[in-house]
């Protein structure tokens, strides 16, 4: 009689022989046969029942092991180019392993969201646990769904949380991975979809509670895809960052330079300093000191800090949290430019004549600090002539000299005539629970002003001196509307009544002046939205297109490096080209800036499209208490389905279903941006003043919903009725087109007036 194995011989076998784990394999190994494979059996329940094993189908195995052919779902490359992989059939209690793909010569090219099979070698390297060698594809990145997980007697379904998502989607009872009902939940497609049936998902992560303070902005990080946690080796790599010393520096720290930044500001990545010029020949000129943290002294290229930051891109800012691009230990500390402490920095000191035309600059690496930590309001009430404790010793010395340069600054900016739009910014204020207190819009400060010109003037310096040293860079660029944006504005201003001049190169100034034309009138917010829609993308490029916003042939990203990868490299390119050290821009990174300029304007993009859709969910939030009540607005937008509206009080938009209009046709003429009833005339056009009725507001979605009650003031005409038999009215399309054509007439009637 063969003798059945000990629980440890049995798991030391198993471990040793991760292909050979079946029950009748394991019998034949230990000699087991007839009724002892009973007593075996026995034992392996045993192991299981006690957490040792897990059965999967008929074989065993440790759930603190990786089987040796896995499903790993491919991750974005690290700073080094290694492919690390997310191992799905981890199974155990601890912290999931980490698996490194090792390529072969003739492997396909593998991408961020691919699924392969692979065969697992267990090593024990100090940053991975796995090695992985690819067998074959399976499938590339599935889809991802962000939705309320409802539980059904059939498994669950996600209900999307996007606006435009439609379906929603069935989950198997055993792919809801533990969610509840009601939870926010981020699942993955699931197999093909039926012809006439939903689409399958699976649940691979849950988010919690999604009335909760925190699940505005974590539905956005994650809808987006916005990395939101920094991996050990990139925290340990910032942890061990020591403060830069005067060892090749300018010492800069008897400079009183001063912070200015939003009361709430998380980091301070620059200083400024104004002082009169005494040069002789530069009467009534300025000298102005723009210092920057030297985030590239702590990011160097090739560093796990520097894949992690590329990843990212830029910083994602929230209502209530950050995203930042670095670690807090450099973005909120090392790099961060507090009072009174020792920071190195990249500084340029420009000297402008009274007009504010630059005469010339240069650039240092220093070590600078900080005389103040100051805010906007606080210095604009210290120059209006109320200072506080703070701000009381620095008005003559240091407050007043920077708002004489700002005012010379002005003058050559009134000069140039960049593209100036007044659009006022919402600013949402949050309790500690994370519910919505209010909603109002941004103060305007000189303050605000004096430090965008300050940056802007520090930017054509950089990039006027890398173009100089013909060092490799990445611009910011602006390019000019397309005729068809023109077009476009060129109608809509005169169907307000104004004119936008044609036939000649555009420029600026001939914006300003249709701005000009608007200011004061009702149409003013209308004629500025439209303007900044007729807009190009702003991105980045190693290529000098010039930027048309803000009226420059030479503009490049330099003061902000906590929060912008662009502004890094702009950084490295000015170590290189001055040869501050070896640190600065690398031969790899010359290479890559092509594909580094269109990963860093799309996670740009990103963030934009993640902050605003974070401001539309808190606005709904703070609206939903105020269903039913009526708000004054602007239509803003035309579609086939109804007409988007800008509430005047909160700057939300909402949506006018043209489901809600009557059971009249509606015809859309997409050309002159209207809505026309078939039947009655009621005409919706872009730019009207209506008074709407807030119908449903939607926190998850951000969406909201309006009932339209006036036009300008003026009752909306009824609507056709259903005749006798239940039958809407039959379309009109033609007296729809008829009435089209009439307006038509109008705008040229106007215009020509």
């Amino acid at each position: 009689m063969s003798r059945i194995p000990t629980k440890a011989e049995l798991l030391d076998w198993i471990a040793a022989n991760p292909t050979l784990n079946s029950k009748r394999e394991i019998a034949k190994a230990f000699g087991i046969k007839g009724a002892e494979r009973i007593d075996l059996k026995r034992v392996l329940k045993e192991l299981e029942g006690e957490g040792h094993l897990e059965k999967r189908k008929r074989t065993y195995r440790d759930p603190d092991r990786l089987p040796p052919v896995s499903v790993l779902q491919v991750k974005a490359p690290d700073a080094q180019g290694d492919l690390f992989a997310r191992p799905l059939e981890w199974h155990g209690e601890g912290v999931e392993p980490i698996v490194l793909l090792i390529p072969r010569d003739s492997d396909p090219a593998l991408k961020e969201g691919d699924r392969i099979l692979a065969r697992l070698t267990q090593v024990h390297e100090e940053d991975h646990n796995y090695e992985a060698r690819l067998i074959r594809r399976i499938g590339v990145a599935a889809k991802k769904i962000l939705g309320i997980f409802r539980k059904t007697a059939e498994g669950g379904r996600i209900v999307p949380i996007d606006k435009a998502g439609q379906n929603e989607w069935l989950v198997a009872p055993g792919a809801m991975h533990g969610a509840k009902d009601g939870e926010l939940v981020e699942g993955e497609q699931a197999g093909p979809k039926d012809r006439l049936g939903l689409p399958k998902a699976r649940i691979v992560g849950r988010l919690g509670d999604p009335s909760g303070p925190k699940a505005v902005s974590l539905i956005a990080i994650h809808q987006h895809g916005i990395p939101d946690d920094f991996p050990d080796r990139v925290l340990a790599e910032a942890d061990a960052q020591k403060p830069a010393g005067l060892k090749g520096r300018e010492d800069l720290r008897d400079l009183p330079l001063v912070t200015i930044d939003p009361v709430d500001a998380r980091d301070r990545d620059d200083a400024v300093l104004a002082q009169a010029d005494d040069a002789s020949d530069n009467a009534g000129g300025h000298v102005i000191w723009v210092a920057i943290a030297d985030v590239a002294h702590y990011v160097t290229p090739g560093s796990a800090l520097d894949g992690e930051a590329r990843k990212r891109g830029n910083s994602s800012y929230f209502p209530d949290r950050v995203v930042p691009m670095l670690p807090e230990r450099l973005s909120g500390d090392l790099c961060s430019l507090h009072e009174g402490v020792p920071r190195a920095c990249v500084a340029v000191r420009m000297r402008i004549d009274a007009h504010g035309n630059k005469i010339d600059h240069r650039f240092v690496r220093g070590l600078m600090r900080s005389v103040a930590s100051l805010n906007y309001a606080e210095v604009q009430a210290a120059v209006d002539g109320d200072p506080n404790d703070r701000t009381g010793p620095l008005v003559v010395p240091v407050l007043q000299p920077l708002f004489a340069a700002y005012h010379a600054l002005k003058r050559a900016r009134d000069a140039r005539q960049p593209l100036d739009l007044d659009l006022p910014e919402r600013r949402i204020i949050l309790s500690d629970e994370g519910q919505v207190l209010s909603v109002s819009f941004r103060d305007r400060l000189d303050a605000h002003r004096l430090i965008e010109e300050f940056m802007v003037l520090a930017n054509v310096a950089a990039a006027e001196t890398l173009i100089a040293k013909k060092s490799p860079l990445l611009f910011r660029v602006h390019e000019e509307p397309s005729p068809e944006k023109l077009d476009a504005l060129r109608e809509t201003a005169a169907a307000a009544g104004f004119t936008l001049a044609k036939g000649q190169v555009l420029q600026t100034r001939h914006l300003n002046q249709l701005l000009n034309q608007a200011a004061g009138s009702d149409d003013a917010e209308l004629i500025n939205l439209s303007t900044l829609r007729s807009m190009a993308q702003a991105y980045y490029s190693p290529e000098n297109f010039g930027h048309f916003g803000l009226a420059l042939r030479n503009y490049a990203h330099f003061t902000s490096p906590i929060r912008r990868y662009s502004d890094l490299v702009v950084h490295r390119s000015l170590v290189s080209a001055h040869g501050w050290g070896k640190d600065g821009l690398s031969p790899d990174e010359i290479d890559d800036l092509d594909a580094t300029a269109q990963h860093i304007s799309d996670t740009e993009r990103r963030s934009m499209m993640a902050e605003r859709d974070t401001t539309d969910r808190y606005l709904a939030a703070y609206l939903s208490e105020r269903v039913g009540n009526e708000f004054a607005g602007r239509i803003s937008g035309m579609a086939r389905f109804g007409a988007f509206v800008k509430l005047d009080e909160t700057g939300a938009d909402g949506l006018i279903p043209v489901r809600s209009l009557g059971r009249e046709f509606f015809h859309f003429d997409r050309d002159e941006g209207t809505l026309m009833g078939s039947d009655t005339g009621l005409t919706l056009a872009i730019g009207q003043r209506v008074t709407v009725r807030l119908a449903e507001a939607s926190p998850v979605t951000g969406g909201l919903e309006l009932e339209l009650l006036a036009i300008n003031d003026a009752a909306l005409p009824q609507g056709p009725r259903r005749d006798g038999r239940g039958k809407a009215p039959r379309r009109k399309l033609m007296q729809g087109k008829r009435k089209t054509a009439k307006t038509a007439r109008k705008v040229e009637r106007k215009r020509r007036g």
